[in-house]
């Protein structure tokens, strides 16, 4: 008689709740500078030949940049001037070899060690990839595995701990670049934990903030001149304004609490109309 008996499944869980967390890096973090660096390479390529077949590393430690890969393209390019410009744009523009300097941003735009190491792309691989193949055959040069889904935690159906770490960065950088917080620098990193409740048809729902972790590179606290900090050297105008000095460690993570951490919550709508 058992075995006439259908089993029934249930997509019931148990409920609970726990902890998420998401960071994410400003464009100054030496990882997210030898993205932007190698996107740079890659975006003058295709600017010059639309056909360009770039496979472009960036790697940068102690005042060095170095690039290097495969590129097959018509364009002439100076890769140093766009490495160079890059550094400039992301803000970078003093060096000082004494970790303990204050003066020191890591790495200068005008006195770096440039580094190139690039070659044609190799024939194996422009064999495998697009060489004799029509538009609906064309390989790929490498490959990787990623995965998520859509979430309805917030309008961009990205999940809130990513979207929050995201526009804390965001808005690090652009209080930065606007003077408002003129003593950050272009490094940085956030992370952001939520606490949310999974209910029993599985479902989860983002209860409240648990933690919001900023960590960026300033300068000298109480010392620091706003003439000598935004010198004109960077991406951002000269200052020639009355002369100011930079906060107390204490008034600068006051003043990284209201104008990033506010003003990036009130920023974001969840789904219930209300902001972050």
């Amino acid at each position: 008689l058992s075995s006439l008996i259908t089993p029934k499944f249930s997509n019931m869980v148990e409920a609970r709740t726990f902890l998420f967390s998401s960071e994410s890096v400003n464009e100054g973090h030496p990882d997210k500078l030898c993205d932007q660096v190698s996107d740079a390479v890659l975006d003058a390529c295709l600017k010059a030949d639309p056909l360009s077949k770039v496979a472009c590393e960036t790697a940068t430690k102690d005042n060095m940049v170095m690039v290097f890969g495969e590129i097959s393209t018509a364009a002439n390019l100076d890769y140093e001037k766009i490495v160079r410009d890059q550094v400039r744009e992301i803000g970078f523009s003093s060096f000082v070899d004494d970790l303990s300097s204050v003066e020191s941003k890591g790495l200068s735009c005008d006195n770096c060690e440039v580094l190139v190491r690039i070659n044609k792309q190799s024939p194996d691989i422009a064999g495998g990839v697009h060489i004799g193949k029509d538009d609906m055959d064309v390989g790929a040069g490498d490959q990787g595995i990623m995965f998520g889904y859509a979430s309805d935690e917030t309008e961009c159906c990205m999940p809130l701990t990513h979207l929050l770490a995201n526009k804390l960065g965001k808005q690090l950088t652009d209080v930065r670049k606007d003077g408002s917080l003129w003593w950050l620098r272009p490094d940085g990193k956030t992370q952001v934990t939520i606490a949310y409740d999974q209910l029993a048809d599985g479902s989860v729902v983002p209860t409240k903030i648990h933690t919001v972790l900023i960590s960026t590179q300033h300068a000298e606290p109480g010392k620091a001149k706003r003439t000598a900090e935004q010198d004109g050297k960077d991406n951002r105008p000269a200052y020639t304004g009355e002369e100011q000095i930079a906060p107390t460690m204490a008034e600068m993570n006051d003043l990284i609490h209201d104008h990033v951490i506010v003003k990036t919550l009130e920023s974001i709508t969840l789904k219930n109309g209300e902001t972050a």
